[in-house]
């Protein structure tokens, strides 16, 4: 790892554990001795990061000059929590990830009062059940989305037929109950939905439908409305 990445990395363990870290709980997050770490400490200070804190009592990072100052009122605070909150309680392992170190990065570029109010928000997530989780890798879906190319998947329906399609997926939907992938099915040749737990299969293709992915969501979107509206 260079030494930049160490840093970055460090800053993250910083921001993200909860305060004071030990040296040794910093240097077990970033794979470095503990000497290493009392040296990247000091390199950070150098650069302008206020951390608190010594061998024996532990670090905590009071402002971190890789990110620009932010300023929220109360509410807005509340509501980045609770949303935050609801990704780590709905989102497969790398988006609930994702969504503590956003909180992390968010919360250290705060004034100190306002890191107060967000590790006391008032406002929490609990949820008794999960929407039932994929048996793929999400991470490869959403890239792929991302990235506009088709992927392959095995699907099992409600009537319990197994089918191999190519879909062009468009948006992943966390519903109430559910996730569900939007797609153009290159079977069907029309817009449909999967069920992330009825996928038992996905392979990425290098087949591209760019740039068609935005022009094809929003004519789906669209689709979704005209007939919710005609149900009224």
């Amino acid at each position: 790892m260079s030494r930049p990445d160490r840093l970055m990395r460090l800053l993250m363990a910083l921001r993200r554990l909860p305060a004071p870290v030990t040296a040794a709980r910093l240097a077990e997050e970033t794979g470095v001795s503990t000497r290493t770490l009392y040296r990247d400490i000091d390199s950070l200070r150098a650069a302008g990061a206020v951390i608190d804190g010594a061998p024996g009592y532990g670090f905590t990072l009071t402002e971190d000059p890789a990110l620009p100052p932010q300023s929220f009122d109360r509410l807005e605070i509340e509501a980045l929590v609770l949303g935050l909150a609801e990704v780590a309680h709905r989102g497969d392992t790398a988006l609930a990830a994702a969504g503590e170190a956003a909180l992390a990065k968010i919360i250290a570029s705060l004034p100190e009062r306002q890191q107060r109010q967000a590790a006391h928000a008032v406002v929490m997530v609990h949820r008794f059940t999960r929407p039932p989780m994929a048996g793929v890798d999400l991470t490869d879906l959403r890239q792929a989305s991302w990235d506009e190319i088709a992927v392959d998947i095995t699907y099992t329906d409600g009537t319990g037929a197994t089918t191999r399609r190519r879909i062009w997926p468009l948006a992943i939907v966390y519903t109430e109950r559910s996730i569900v992938v939007l797609a153009w099915c290159c079977l069907r040749r029309d817009f449909r939905q999967f069920l992330i737990d009825k996928i038992e299969a996905l392979a990425v293709t290098n087949d591209s439908f760019r740039p068609r992915r935005v022009a094809l969501l929003r004519d789906y979107i669209a689709r979704m409305q005209a007939e919710s509206a005609a149900y009224r």
